[in-house]
């Protein structure tokens, strides 16, 4: 039996022959990252091999090998199985969240503070209630003690705000890396983890365990009692509120693509490490790929409510749209896949310490770019990505086809052509000396802001509307409020008619999720309304692959 040990981890254990360095990971207790569902195709599991005579111990498993073919030492954890004795080296994954770029805030409007918990002092205790249920008995006076907890469960991300349900007030948020994008970068690869009760579990666990962090990060810095938080609100995509709640979600991956839970309901909050009264409310949501953070943005939005047209787009690793006419909703979702997140992007990273977030090229085609907290470049986070698609779509380096514009003799030399060159026999635009896109992943921009611009357009022709009708437009999540309204049209993401419409929105769900905390009246409200959207399956659509095709182009 082979010894394995993770030398910059102080672990060593024995593994059966075949076993994956991967599976030897977590086996150990080790998050090794492998998004792709462990397919070999991310290359985001790279380890090293320091004793390169080693490599002999290890065989591949033929998946893609994206990390650089240059250093020998180098192995993909997930397509490389042990049959000897190995010693590796794998970087501190858990380092991500501290420079991890996320957006909590999100857009919202004034409402009366009525909370479902409230409390009674009776005699020498006090009772807490959730509506007109007594959930406990606390001793003492605790009436003045009174909070909640309003969580964004994103596919990518986490968010939570710490709610003083008293006056409304936010006491304090924080925000995570989604710990289960280390086994599977998108739902459907989500949802095929889980096909067996062990990849479940470990899900569930994942999420639970670090949402009772950041609750007792926030109360700790609110200089509270996390005992004295009594309800958490979730709010996040009919995926994610699966996973979260330990329901399996094998229903949603095939045909009549039915949730398990249809929200507007409450369960125990077990493992948040709240009051032990605590539960968790889950809001209403609309179908199997629009959920209660939708559900979450129409409200914040007041969609039902807005004269004239308007439409709310969340942009992400899914693509959710509502087009909203007088009070008529109607909502989609798209799979855009995990481009905008940095990933199947050669230098592509999340939106972390040393991602280029910005890019532009001025009027006399020079480059500039802004480095999240500064410093040189290490690669291209999706926001990045966007601007740097849509500068060269705009300046012609990137021909509507998608392919990499030839310079003609008299612009070779001259910015910003100069950056157009070859790696591995293949074009390549360099941004740095290190950091690059490629004709691949220029791809990987066609295929995503192919599918949300084809839902786009087929909501309008839900509607019998064009672009030009539309009034407003609101651009949605942790992702989307970092991206600019010119690279968005630019790369065709947005119909031009769309110019001078665009307002950012920020988190919407998380703010959503704070709403339905702080006044029970929203919950009736959206528990009623959610099932009045019309709910359009673009699968069905017989327009959307054509209209899909018609969009890859820039």
């Amino acid at each position: 039996m082979p010894w394995i040990t993770f030398t910059n981890k102080n672990i060593r254990l024995e593994v059966a022959p075949g076993v994956s360095i991967l599976e030897a990971a977590r086996s150990a207790g080790l998050l090794l990252e492998s998004p792709c569902g462990a397919r070999g195709s991310c290359g985001k599991c790279g380890v090293r091999i320091p004793r390169t005579e080693q490599l002999a111990h290890i065989r591949s498993g033929g998946g893609k090998q994206t990390v650089p073919e240059t250093e020998a030492d180098q192995a993909l954890a997930c397509q490389s199985f042990i049959y000897g004795d190995l010693e590796v080296l794998i970087r501190d994954y858990a380092g991500d969240n501290r420079s991890l770029q996320i957006t909590a805030a999100g857009s919202g409007f004034s409402y009366q503070n009525s909370p479902y918990i409230t409390k009674r002092l009776s005699g020498d205790s006090t009772e807490v209630y959730g509506g007109d249920r007594l959930l406990g008995i606390e001793p003492g006076g605790t009436a003045a003690h009174r909070y909640g907890a309003a969580i964004d469960i994103g596919t990518t991300t986490l968010a939570g705000s710490l709610i003083n349900l008293n006056t409304g007030e936010e006491l304090a948020h924080c925000s995570a890396l989604n710990p289960q994008t280390a086994y599977a970068q998108d739902v459907i690869s989500r949802i095929f983890f889980c096909r067996t009760d062990q990849g479940l579990e470990t899900l569930r666990r994942l999420c639970i365990e670090t949402l009772a962090g950041m609750i007792s990060q926030m109360a700790g810095e609110a200089g509270i009692t996390a005992g004295h938080i009594y309800e958490a609100v979730y709010s996040g995509n009919t995926v994610m509120l699966h996973l979260a709640c330990g329901l399996d979600p094998a229903s949603l991956g095939q045909y009549p693509y039915t949730p398990r839970i249809r929200g507007g309901q409450h369960s125990a909050a077990e493992g948040l490490g709240i009051s032990q009264f605590g539960l968790v409310y889950i809001p209403p949501i609309i179908s199997a790929y629009v959920g209660a953070d939708i559900v979450s943005g129409i409200l914040i939005s007041r969609l039902d409510e807005a004269q004239g047209i308007t439409i709310f787009i969340d942009v992400g690793t899914n693509g959710e749209m509502v087009l909203a006419r007088n009070g008529q909703l109607a909502a989609a979702a798209t799979a855009a896949g995990p481009a905008f997140e940095g990933m199947n992007i050669s230098c592509g990273m999340r939106a972390q310490r040393g991602a280029i977030e910005s890019f532009r090229i001025d009027a006399e085609g020079a480059c500039s770019y802004q480095v999240i907290g500064g410093g040189e470049a290490q690669g291209i986070c999706g926001s990045g990505l966007l601007d740097i698609a849509g500068e060269l779509v705009r300046t012609g380096l990137i021909e509507p086809n998608g392919r990499f514009a030839v310079p003609k003799p008299e612009a070779r030399g001259a910015a910003p052509h100069n950056r157009l060159g070859q790696k591995d026999g293949k074009s390549v635009y360099y941004i740095t000396g290190t950091v690059f896109l490629t004709q691949q992943d220029v791809r990987q921009v066609q295929l995503a802001k192919g599918a949300i611009r084809a839902g786009i357009e087929a909501l309008l022709a839900r509607f019998r509307i064009s672009a030009a009708d539309v009034d407003a437009v609101e651009i949605a999540g942790s992702f989307g409020y970092h991206l600019n309204e010119n690279s968005l049209i630019n790369t065709g993401l947005l119909p031009p008619e769309f110019g001078g419409k665009v307002r950012f929105a920020g988190n919407t769900s998380l703010s959503g999720a704070a709403a339905f905390l702080c006044n029970t009246g929203f919950r009736k409200k959206m528990e009623e309304l959610a099932p009045r959207v019309d709910a359009v399956d673009l699968a069905k659509d017989p327009r959307f692959e054509e209209l899909f095709v018609r969009h890859l182009e820039f």
